[in-house]
């Protein structure tokens, strides 16, 4: 019997640093079930479309539909999504903005990615060439297996951008091929 108290004391101080070594979305660890992070994210106020599968509210000061993904029933990324677009000019400094944000934040580092400049020419790259607009930054703390990125997308000429939260842990690595 001592034993398997010990165990679970064990597992459950592991399950525990496990979390906190975990990349966060609004401080709730990218990880656990699909259900478990709905049941976080609703307490912290944003509403659940259950019928299309995310969430609206806002986020970094921009109305958004928040997606979370999962593999194995395992939530392996958080997808933030601008619920408006915009048009070239604003998405650049939407972009600049985030950027500046991430760089100048103690918890994260820049991996890849510039700001744009005045002489981007979204539209163009994107069309044309397919080019992709996206920056990622991995967190300094480095027994933190996840990172951050984020991307221009483009629909019918309008722009906006999708926030990715990642727990690198979680994400499919083949063993289901």
């Amino acid at each position: 019997m001592k034993k398997l108290l010990l165990f679970i004391l064990f597992v459950s101080i592991a399950m525990g640093t496990n979390a906190q070594n975990t990349i966060k979305f609004l401080g709730i660890p990218v990880d656990g079930t699909k259900r478990e992070m709905i049941s976080k994210l609703e307490a912290k106020g944003y509403e659940y479309n259950s019928y299309d599968d995310y969430f609206t509210g806002e986020f970094n000061g921009q109305d958004v539909m928040i997606s979370i993904q999962t593999v194995n029933n395992r939530v392996w990324r958080v997808c933030v999504i601008n619920e408006s677009n915009t048009n070239e000019t604003n998405i650049k400094i939407q972009f600049n903005t985030l950027f500046d944000q991430f760089s100048n934040n103690g918890k994260y580092i820049c991996v890849q990615g510039n700001k744009l400049s005045d002489n981007d020419d979204i539209s163009y790259e994107m069309s044309v060439h397919n080019k992709r607009y996206d920056a990622y930054f991995m967190l300094k703390d480095t027994s933190i297996n996840g990172w951050v990125w984020y991307m221009i997308g483009e629909q019918y000429g309008e722009y906006t951008i999708a926030i990715f939260y990642e727990n690198c842990d979680n994400a499919a690595n083949g063993d289901d091929l």
